[in-house]
């Protein structure tokens, strides 16, 4: 039966594979998990390894699963890096058909209102489009932990959000004006500032 030290030495092997070939330095791994770059280098030393959760983001960030990632015994045995790649290709692939399934039904939606309110203003409709896209973009963004994507989604959910109930709103009762609903969008940007700078900090403190 394999010691502590045996196991940590060889998840160890397993990691330095894994980010070498994600083409990943140390620094720069850290920097996607939110980690410092000396705790990654006590992971690769085997001077320790790292918790549940962490294996299972590195798991996610190299297309793999955990078992792969903790039991392969030799390099050779890890799925090449062209496996890896597919894992990649297959999650822009599904952003991409996403977004184009949520323009796809735009489109039609827009079509079939044009035809039968000629004079109303369905262009409306794509910017509603916008929004289901970018709702599309921070659900998947949350769960394959893409940090920068996540932070550009929810700033474009907001400003859109506020965009479509200020251009609905004013169509409705142009009579009035909703230009200070966009005064509303400035302490949301903020606070998602906020919360991804110091969410970044608190796990790199880990």
């Amino acid at each position: 039966m394999e010691n502590t030290r045996e196991i940590n030495a060889k998840i160890a092997k397993n990691l330095i594979y894994y980010r070498k070939s994600a083409g990943l330095t140390q620094a720069e791994l850290a920097e996607k998990i939110n980690y410092s770059d000396k705790s990654v280098s006590k992971w690769e030393s085997a001077g320790g390894v790292p918790d549940i959760y962490v294996l299972l983001e590195l798991a996610n960030l190299y297309g793999v699963s955990l078992d792969e990632l903790v039991k392969a015994d030799s390099p050779e045995e890890i799925p090449p890096l062209a496996e890896k790649a597919k894992g990649k290709n297959a999650r822009l692939w599904i952003a991409l058909l996403s977004s184009g399934l949520v323009w796809l039904v735009a489109t039609c939606l827009f079509v079939i209102l044009h035809i039968w309110q000629p004079n109303r203003a369905v262009w409306v409709v794509f910017l509603y489009a916008v929004l289901a896209n970018a709702i599309v973009l921070t659900v998947y963004a949350g769960i394959w932990k893409y940090r920068m994507l996540s932070f550009l989604s929810v700033s474009t959910l907001i400003w859109v959000a506020i965009t479509s109930l200020a251009v609905t709103l004013q169509l409705l009762l142009p009579e009035f004006g909703f230009g200070f609903l966009f005064l509303i969008g400035v302490p949301l940007q903020i606070l998602e500032i906020i919360w991804t700078f110091f969410r970044s900090v608190f796990k790199r403190k880990k």
